[in-house]
């Protein structure tokens, strides 16, 4: 042990789970506290793959509070290795925060993770995938229009980049996905609104002659409420996958993520094609949920919300309807749980609700950004999130469910998903 603060608290929670990888905790503590850059790092970063901020800022800092070029230097994601916990490769979402204890310096010309001084791990920056290079027929960047994530497992077609969920009094309190549209356009930075399908299907052509890396596409946006282009949510966004599959069927896993929708629009997304579907519940207290997703809970109700979701298990089959909760966000202040392991049973009480009916839930790691309604807030402690994944893996290996599908590989060593550590916690030797 350390007296350190961070490594210090790193260390007793490997101390207390020794079942649980140290890359996972490594992982969910980076995501919690976010990363800084050196100067040298950042140049260095410039010959990889930038953040595309593809639906969220999921940074600490707002973009004109960043260092003047850090928010679109930033790498989309960094791979650790190494170290004095000899971790296995470990794939982590970057998230921009200068005062963060982790920093990614250049240490004798290697690339490495420090912390407070310390090396961590060496690592690496994504790859630019080789389509981005191409340039649209409309003259629109591929990387606008369908970047890649997850080291290049996923594509990621934020179709709709504003959500009908207008204002505080609508808006999930954790998001900030009408803001990030704000502060990338007013930062001068190409950013459509609604995607039109020529030039998805247009970008998907050059990824399928141009890459073997990705394995899947989500296709995502804002909740509609009323109507878009005249459409409801399920017609609007199943004609993606439509266009995607008529021309490509069967070269990626395809899968949507929006709302809880009612039956007939959830057929809708199957009968285009969709293969996993996440109408994602965000936090499992009903009257947490109340307060954190209020457009949510009037336009659709909670009960309700978790009905469509067993519902939509008759239609895509419980292990292809992976509803995401937003892992923290039920310690948010000034009405979550105060109490990490009130809070823990709150979520496990979700968890087995879900998994005894076949559908695995997974989880995005809830880092306050600061334009969202719940602000400048600081998160929930390390121990938390490492109860979560020990209480994630413990329901899920008790209801002896296959993992996930449309997420890449499980294990620790092999997991893509880089927002949370939930497919890296899984024991592969045990499926």
């Amino acid at each position: 042990m350390t007296e350190s603060t961070t490594i210090g608290e790193l260390e007793r929670m490997m101390t207390a789970f020794p079942d649980l990888p140290p890359e996972a905790i490594v992982k969910q503590d980076i995501l919690r506290q976010g990363l800084a850059f050196s100067p040298d790092a950042l140049r260095l970063a410039s010959g990889y793959k930038p953040k595309d901020y593809f639906i969220f800022t999921f940074d600490l800092v707002p973009v004109a509070e960043m260092a003047e070029h850090a928010g679109f230097r930033a790498p989309e994601e960094i791979k650790l290795t190494g170290g004095p916990y000899e971790l296995r490769q470990t794939v982590v979402s970057t998230r921009v925060a200068p005062d963060s204890p982790y920093r990614v310096e250049l240490v004798a010309g290697k690339l490495t993770l420090t912390c407070e001084g310390r090396s961590l791990a060496d690592l690496e920056f994504p790859p630019i995938p080789a389509y981005y290079g191409q340039t649209l027929s409309s003259g629109r960047k591929i990387s606008e229009i369908a970047p890649a994530i997850e080291w290049g497992y996923l594509v990621y077609l934020t179709v709709y980049r504003l959500c009908q969920y207008w204002g505080r009094d609508e808006e999930c309190r954790f998001c900030d996905l009408n803001e990030n549209f704000r502060q990338q356009r007013a930062n001068g930075r190409e950013y459509t609104a609604v995607k039109e399908i020529d030039d998805i299907v247009e970008a998907m052509a050059h990824i399928d002659a141009h890459d073997t890396v990705s394995k899947a596409y989500t296709v995502t946006g804002g909740s509609i409420t009323r109507k878009l282009d005249g459409m409801r949510e399920g017609e609007f966004y199943a004609r993606f996958a439509e266009a995607i599959e008529s021309r490509f069927p069967g070269r990626w896993i395809p899968k949507a993520v929006v709302q809880a929708l009612p039956v007939d629009e959830v057929r809708m997304l199957h009968e285009a094609g969709y293969r996993i579907y996440h109408p994602n519940y965000e936090v499992w207290d009903k009257d947490l949920f109340s307060w954190i997703c209020p457009g949510k809970d009037r336009y659709v109700g909670r009960d309700e919300w978790m009905k469509r979701i067993l519902d939509a298990a008759d239609i895509f089959g419980p292990t292809h309807v992976i509803p995401n909760f937003v892992g923290g966000v039920e310690m948010a202040q000034p009405h979550g749980f105060t109490s990490i392991d009130q809070a823990i049973a709150s979520t496990a009480e979700g968890l087995d609700f879900f998994m005894s009916r076949g559908v695995v839930p997974r989880f995005t790691t809830w880092c306050p950004e600061p334009t969202s309604d719940l602000g400048r807030q600081e998160g929930p402690p390390l121990e938390y999130f490492v109860k979560l994944l020990h209480t994630w893996r413990d329901i899920f290996e008790g209801h002896n469910l296959p993992v996930p599908p449309g997420y890449g590989k499980p294990g620790v060593g092999s997991a893509e998903f880089s927002v949370s550590a939930f497919m890296d916690v899984i024991r592969v030797d045990r499926l």
